[in-house]
């Protein structure tokens, strides 16, 4: 690819340049060399979705993944993992046996299931039918699995989670305090969009986010402003700081469009001032961008840097890969806002994505 110099970009509040070499940040301060004037607009590094199920009417069950890059890429993911629904293995594998380097846009890193190995009491939006006890042996199978979300009261999830070599998150789960730890200790190291599909903080009984805050594991959080209470977003963030707390979308195939009724998991899903939620009033996934995300976070009170970093370094942290930073040796993603707070650009492996 060679050498790509951005010049005049403001990050932490100096104007500085950004050279890159073969996709990897080389150099950030200022140079003579020539480049693409970023005319002193904000910089932050590439923007990290690990919870997204859909967007512009497609969805990751569709096996549109590739096709549902780009719409990431122009708001400014540059990396993100599909995000299945609970579906039988067969369809699972079908899902993630696919090329996910061969895509073009935000870069797929790999696959989040979200289930099957879940609580039918706190099943949310997941459909009933294809909820099981975990096989390790079969889920071994699939390919390309980066992160699965699991109940550990379910019989046989414990064990699952001493084996499983992707990252392990707890949701949809029914777990009181003391199972959540015992399941971290064993090796879960997240929370799946905390607050929702699991029992709510009590004096007497802190639940698997009690256990989340005492282990200093990493949580999810969906800042749409509707999962969650603002007031309850800034007690998450004073407990776990933006090293710990990861912003996620959940977004849905309606994000991008219109109200009206669409389909989640096989179940109709009414949107109505982008609010999703099933027949019975569940809230069914977000039609949030990460981006509205991170610019919610701003509104509720959370610093810019420290919003912008819990969807992006703190997300690549629990990942494992050399992204969120805008730092020599890292992957050269990042954007670049407008005075309006637009994104301007989206820049991944250091080549400006074009619509």
């Amino acid at each position: 690819m060679g050498r790509v110099v951005y010049k005049n970009g403001m990050i932490d509040d100096e104007i500085t340049d950004i050279v890159i070499e073969n996709g990897k940040f080389k150099d950030i301060c200022k140079t003579e060399l020539g480049g693409i004037d970023l005319c002193g607009n904000r910089v932050y590094a590439g923007l990290i979705d690990i919870h997204t199920h859909g967007c512009m009417g497609m969805d990751v069950m569709d096996n549109k993944a590739k096709e549902m890059s780009d719409f990431y890429a122009q708001n400014g993911v540059t990396s993100w993992l599909p995000t299945t629904m609970t579906a039988s293995l067969d369809v699972l594998n079908l899902i993630t046996d696919t090329d996910v380097n061969d895509t073009r846009g935000a870069n797929i890193i790999g696959f989040h299931l979200e289930g099957p190995y879940i609580s039918e009491q706190y099943k949310g939006a997941q459909k009933s039918d294809f909820i099981q006890k975990p096989d390790y042996t079969e889920f071994s199978k699939l390919k390309n699995v980066k992160m699965v979300t699991v109940a550990p009261e379910v019989d046989g999830c414990m064990e699952f989670i001493k084996k499983c070599d992707c990252i392990v998150s707890i949701g949809h789960t029914s777990a009181d305090y003391e199972t959540g730890v015992s399941a971290i200790k064993n090796g879960a190291k997240c929370l799946t969009h905390t607050f929702n599909a699991m029992p709510p903080i009590h004096h007497r009984m802190p639940s698997v986010i009690g256990a989340a805050a005492m282990e200093n594991i990493y949580v999810q959080v969906i800042c749409d402003g509707l999962h969650i209470h603002p007031a309850v977003i800034n007690i998450l963030y004073k407990i776990f700081g933006a090293d710990r707390m990861i912003l996620i979308s959940d977004s849905m195939r309606a994000t991008g469009l219109d109200d009206g009724v669409y389909d989640l998991g096989g179940q109709q899903v009414y949107v109505k001032n982008n609010q999703a939620r099933l027949s019975d009033g569940t809230i069914a996934g977000s039609t949030s961008t990460l981006y509205d995300c991170v610019k919610n976070a701003v509104k509720f009170g959370i610093p810019e840097s420290e919003a912008f970093k819990m969807a992006s370094e703190t997300p690549a942290s629990l990942l494992g890969v050399n992204k969120g930073k805008i730092k020599n040796g890292y992957d050269a993603d990042f954007i670049v806002l407008d005075k309006e707070n637009n994104i301007a650009k989206t820049i991944i492996g250091g080549q400006e994505f074009i619509k």
